[in-house]
Order: structure tokens, then sequence, then C-alpha cells
């Protein structure tokens, strides 16, 4: 692998989906660090707690509905004008992604509520 093969996929790693938030919460983490060093464990315990409770509500909905995940109700189409794809879905099955993408959410938010006050 070459120098610059390895500097591309470090910038693309820098970049990623979500970087910004990545960033917006190393502040916090770099003025815990500073202010009160003491308290960096206690948060990334938290952190962890919270992350983990998030992969667990993921996991439970895809078990607990597994012929209802958000993904089943789209059907994907070729269009010549965008691409590579785009949506051709009928009211009914947008109703249904809907309701999936929401009972999803709310499972997660549940979940994460929970572990956040329990810890």
């Amino acid at each position: 692998m070459s120098i610059l093969t390895k500097l591309a996929a470090g910038w693309a790693v820098l970049h990623a989906r979500m970087a910004g938030w990545l960033y917006v919460s190393l502040v916090p983490a770099i003025a815990i660090l500073l202010l009160a060093p003491y308290q960096l464990p206690v948060t990334l315990y938290k952190l962890s707690l919270i992350t983990t409770g998030a992969w667990v509500a993921y996991w439970l909905d895809r078990s607990f509905f597994p012929y209802a995940r958000p993904g089943c109700f789209i059907q994907w189409g070729a269009s010549p004008g965008c691409a590579g794809v785009v949506l051709a879905m009928t009211e009914v099955q947008v109703l249904a992604f809907a309701a999936a993408m929401l009972r999803r959410a709310l499972i997660i938010a549940a979940v994460v509520i929970a572990v956040a006050l329990g810890a």
C-alpha cells in the first residue's frame, strides 16, 4: 500500500459520515480532561453504556420484528435521470415504512433512556 493510498484512507476517515458530531463530542471530552480529569472515566463509562444500549435495542427490534424491517417496504427502481436509484412507493408502502422507522426509533429511544437513567 503506497503512502498516498494510506493518506487518502485517513482523509476519508476524518471526513466520514457524522464526523462533525464526533468532533463536537470531542470538545466537551477535552474540556473534562482539562478541568476535571478524574471525571473522564465516568464519562467514558456512561458513553459505553448508552452506545451498548443502542446496539442492544437495534438487535432487539430486529429480533422482535424479523419480517417488518424498514427496508422491506421499499421498492428500488433504476432511473436514468437520477444517479442510480429512485424510490417508487405506493401510499401504503410509505405508511408501512414510516411506521417501521418510528417503531425502531421508539424502541431504541426507550432502551437508551432506560440505560441512561439506570446508570
